[in-house]
């Protein structure tokens, strides 16, 4: 390879400085993996790589002591020498038309964007510049892709340096904020920020810079955005770390959302006036069976008949099952689920105060889950569990009888539930057609039972046991 180098590198005064080089630097040249091109003050070519042959098409002779310019786009060659001769009268290392696009030209006349390194280098015969040049074709290509990815987007986009500054904006920013883009590019983000959290953003920026990754922007707090015009409007913001050549940028993808919003804000006030209009039913149906409640009161006092006044007690009960039902909806914040182990609780206390204001000889337990129903289940159930536990208090302990109700409810295995009343009383006759139901108390059981879709299945003694099984 030394004598291949030789060969080539001879022929001209100039290629003879060239070979003056240490050859374990003309060797290290040759073996780079981007082109190379020596030149001197006079910007004569002396020293080319295999790769500079590839990347320009002409063969290594016909580089060699042609002026560097062949290398150079048309419409820059009148500015290259002046530029040339800036940098050997103060030679340091540095790239390149640093802040300008450079090109490089090939012997077919294309051109290709480049990036060029220079490095002096001092000979005996004077000082040479040794350019390292890179083919950024693929990389531009690649950029150019990303930019029109980012301007066909749907939404918004911004991207910020990590000094805060704004790199690139497409044209829903512009079409969202008011801003141009001239207007909006190295300008700081905060001008995209109502002012009063100017003095955090930059924290939150910083904070997302050292541990990034991709994430919605400010979870769990409301974010707005500011337009030109001082107007600020609520937003959505997806942040994205994007590694570039200058380093890690973000790219954030911002979403209008003040349709979403003012659409939310109507729902609100819509359900609202809908659980005040609500609650005010509920109310109203709550008290008016209250007032019918306390008219049976009245009634039965004045009343001497003993089976008659039992049966307008019985009413009043039923109804305060209903009562009880619209007065846990009234104090809920849910109008379609019943916390039916509460309402249990509340049914056996008023029938507690019912049947044992003055005979504490049966006692009443109660094991109820936690269950939540439908309304239109909860207000039949209610009713079955009056019925008989009032059923189980008038019939399961004659004649100063002691004993005990139980009231279970949860959960079965099938998952269904399972509510169940039963007493360790006298329990049922045999002789008794509880199918047929002689008293009002066991038709309802019957008809709300039905209502529901759910069983009855009944156990007559030891224990008696009336057990409702339904699914929701």
């Amino acid at each position: 390879m030394t004598d291949a180098i030789s060969a080539a590198a001879g022929g001209t005064a100039q290629t003879g400085m060239a070979s003056a080089l240490p050859e374990s630097l003309r060797m290290m040249i040759e073996a780079a993996p981007n082109p190379m091109v020596m030149i001197g003050a006079d910007g004569v070519i002396v020293l080319v790589n295999s790769q500079a042959e590839r990347a320009f098409g002409y063969a290594r002779t016909e580089l060699l002591g042609e002026a560097v310019e062949i290398l150079v786009p048309e419409e820059f060659r009148r500015n290259h020498p002046e530029h040339r001769a800036g940098f050997f009268a103060t030679p340091h290392p540095r790239p390149m038309g640093l802040g300008r696009d450079l090109f490089g030209r090939r012997k077919d006349g294309s051109t290709f964007p480049v990036e060029i390194g220079l490095s002096p280098i001092q000979t005996d015969s004077g000082i040479f510049v040794l350019s390292s040049i890179v083919d950024l074709t693929q990389w531009k290509r690649q950029q150019e892709r990303f930019r029109l990815v980012v301007e066909a987007a749907p939404n918004a986009m911004v991207m910020v340096n990590p000094q805060g500054q704004i790199e690139m904006v497409n044209t829903q920013a512009e079409n969202v904020f008011g801003y141009s883009r001239g207007e909006m590019i190295g300008q700081p983000i905060e001008i995209l920020v109502p002012p009063r959290f100017h003095a955090q953003h930059p924290g939150y920026r910083a904070a997302y810079f050292t541990n990034s990754n991709p994430r919605p922007m400010g979870a769990g707090r409301d974010l707005y955005g500011r337009r030109k015009d001082g107007s600020e409007f609520p937003v959505e913001i997806g942040l994205n770390p994007i590694e570039t050549e200058d380093g890690m940028m973000v790219l954030s993808a911002i979403v209008d959302i003040s349709d979403r919003k003012q659409k939310e804000e109507r729902i609100a006030a819509s359900l609202k006036e809908k659980e005040v209009l609500l609650g005010e039913i509920h109310h109203r149906v709550k008290n008016n069976l209250q007032f019918i409640r306390s008219l049976i009161d009245l009634q039965a006092a004045k009343i001497e008949d003993e089976s008659v006044r039992a049966m307008l007690i019985d009413c009043k009960n039923r109804i305060n099952s209903m009562a009880l039902v619209h007065n846990l909806l009234y104090q809920s914040k849910d109008f379609t689920l019943i916390d039916f182990q509460h309402f249990i609780q509340q049914v056996i206390h008023t029938l507690k105060a019912s049947f044992m204001s003055s005979d504490r000889r049966v006692d009443l337990q109660v094991d109820a889950d936690r269950l939540s129903l439908p309304i239109d289940t909860a207000i039949p159930c209610g009713l079955i569990v009056n019925e008989l536990i009032a059923n189980a208090f008038k019939h399961a302990f004659p004649d100063d009888r002691r004993g005990r109700i139980s009231v279970l409810a949860g959960q079965g295995d099938d998952k269904g539930i399972v509510i169940s009343v039963s007493d360790d009383g006298i329990g049922i006759p045999e002789g008794k057609d509880i199918a047929d139901g002689e008293t009002l108390g066991l038709t309802l059981v019957h008809l709300l039972t039905d209502q529901i879709g759910g069983a009855l299945h009944i156990n007559r003694a030891n224990p008696t046991r009336f057990e409702l099984r339904f699914s929701l």
